[in-house]
């Protein structure tokens, strides 16, 4: 049994697998949790294009910035506020 390092001793080889960095964070896109990403640019493409009302694109950039900070704070916060808004104060029984 050969030890690759010491803090893992006492394992038999092939115990500890090494897994990506990537397999473990988040989905960002432009430092956004990336549903939210699609959400937000899909609704200014939206109201943009067909409509011709192009402040939806301010409205769009500001919510990219409000959304980037939050997520740079905590990259989870979008998957808490989903499962926030789903919860229910009152179960029938």
């Amino acid at each position: 049994m050969a030890e690759s390092d010491g803090a893992h001793q006492g394992e038999p080889d092939g115990y500890r697998v090494p897994i990506h960095q990537s397999v473990t964070l988040h989905h960002l896109m432009m430092g956004v949790p990336r549903a939210l990403c699609i959400v937000i640019w899909t609704g200014v493409v939206a109201l943009s294009f067909p409509l011709r009302t192009w402040y939806a694109i301010p409205l769009g950039l500001f919510l990219h910035a409000v959304s980037f900070a939050a997520a740079k704070r905590d990259p989870q916060f979008f998957d808490v506020f989903r499962r926030a808004v789903a919860y229910r104060i009152f179960y029938r029984v």
